[in-house]
């Protein structure tokens, strides 16, 4: 995480509009992190035969953490806004807290045995490419091996996308990142790590999230085998090479 992110969000209306207003009931946000909590339970429930410890790394206000409640033995936020946790912690979610800094050596993961999965939500476009490299070295740290457990990571400005149409307008301006799958597999390769399945959940931008019947193609559209390599927010599932 960068400087920036943790400097905006030590100011409690930045953490309190990123909650409610960003994730407000049926905000485009809050559409996607609806399918995302159905897909990831089901992958969680299905995954593993006794339930894993989770850490979530830029956990923000628990988000990731509220989604498997209940499907793991422990769950473990890290983040470098101590204000992004104290509003996790206010709006229900039940972990045990961790605040790292912005720079310097890979934070360790707290010991909690295995198996584990490893979540990284809105992360990978929001800070530098060093910043990418620290957070999935972490991840390479709780999960040493392919027996260890899952991670899962989302990319939700994905370069094959609709989204790509503005890149160029958007040339340099710093809140418009995006990154490609095979961006995003060689990050993880790096680490040690193969993705073992993509999944899209929205193939509108916000902008066209409005519109109804762009609503109704986009439902159409995700049904359709192969539609996840050209949606805007991806997640990715990945483990330790053998």
């Amino acid at each position: 995480m960068t400087t920036e992110y943790t400097e905006v969000f030590q100011d409690a209306d930045a953490v309190d509009k990123y909650e409610h207003v960003t994730y407000a009931p049926d905000s485009y946000a809050s559409r996607i992190n609806e399918r995302q909590q159905a897909y990831l339970r089901k992958l969680v429930a299905g995954s593993f035969s006794t339930p894993p410890v989770q850490h979530d790394f830029a956990c923000g206000t628990g988000r990731a953490i509220r989604t498997l409640h209940g499907l793991v033995r422990e769950a473990h936020g890290y983040d470098t806004s101590a204000e992004m946790m104290a509003k996790a912690a206010e709006v229900g979610s039940q972990a045990q807290w961790h605040q790292v800094p912005t720079d310097g050596p890979v934070p360790e993961p707290v010991p909690a045995g295995h198996p584990a999965i490893v979540t990284m939500f809105r992360l990978l476009l929001n800070v530098h490419p060093d910043v990418r490299e620290r957070a999935i070295a972490f991840a390479a740290k709780a999960l040493p091996t392919a027996e260890s457990g899952l991670l899962v990571v989302e990319n939700h400005g994905n370069a094959g996308s609709l989204r790509h149409l503005r890149a160029r307008r958007h040339s340099g301006e710093r809140w418009f990142a995006e990154l490609s799958h095979a961006d995003v597999a060689e990050l993880l390769g790096r680490h040690g790590f193969e993705v073992t399945e993509r999944r899209g959940f929205s193939m509108l931008t916000e902008s066209l999230d409005h519109k109804a019947l762009a609503r109704a193609a986009d439902a159409a559209a995700r049904k359709l085998p192969g539609t996840d390599g050209f949606a805007v927010n991806v997640l990715y599932t990945a483990r330790r090479k053998k």
